[in-house]
C-alpha cells in the first residue's frame, strides 16, 4: 500500500530525482534520496507545510531540490529507478534516511547540524538529516 498519493507520472518523477540527486551512491543511496521525497509530501512541518504531493516536493522553491536546475534530472527514467521509486512510494524506508527530511553532499565530514537539524547518518557521499519526533511527529 501506498504512503503517498501518486500516478504514473509521479512515480517517474521521483525516480528522476533519485536518479539524478544520488546515482553516484548506487540503489541504495538512490533509495534513501526517495525516502526523504516521500517523508517530505508527508511532514507537514517546518519548510514542507502545504506539500502534499510528489509534484509539490520535487518542484518545491525555495527549498527543494539542486537537481531539478539540471539537464541530467530532464531524461526519461530508467525501469530500475522507477522501481526503486515504487518501493519508497509502498513505505520502504532506509537508514539513515528514515526520517529525514534533508541530505546534503558535503566536501568532507557530516556536519552535527545543518540548518538547525541533527545529522542522523551518512551513506556514501550523503549526509541525512532529521526533524526531532516533537517538530514533525507524522515523519515517524
Amino acid at each position: 500500500m501506498a504512503v503517498v498519493a501518486h500516478t504514473d507520472e509521479d512515480v517517474k518523477l521521483l525516480a528522476r530525482l533519485m536518479r539524478a540527486e544520488a546515482e553516484g551512491d548506487g540503489r541504495l543511496g538512490m533509495l534513501m534520496v526517495g525516502n526523504v521525497g516521500v517523508n517530505r509530501c508527508i511532514a507537514d512541518c517546518l519548510d514542507f507545510r502545504g506539500i502534499r504531493t510528489i509534484r509539490q516536493m520535487v518542484f518545491q522553491s525555495p527549498g527543494g531540490f539542486e537537481a531539478v536546475q539540471k539537464g541530467y534530472f530532464y531524461q526519461r527514467a530508467r525501469q530500475l529507478d522507477i522501481q526503486l521509486a515504487r518501493q519508497v512510494i509502498r513505505g520502504w524506508r532506509y537508514h539513515p534516511a528514515t526520517n529525514a527530511l534533508w541530505f546534503f553532499k558535503p566536501a568532507g565530514e557530516c556536519p552535527p547540524q545543518w540548518f538547525n537539524q541533527w545529522n542522523v547518518g551518512r551513506y556514501k557521499s550523503h549526509c541525512f538529516y532529521a526533524p526531532s519526533r516533537s517538530d514533525c511527529p507524522r515523519v515517524y
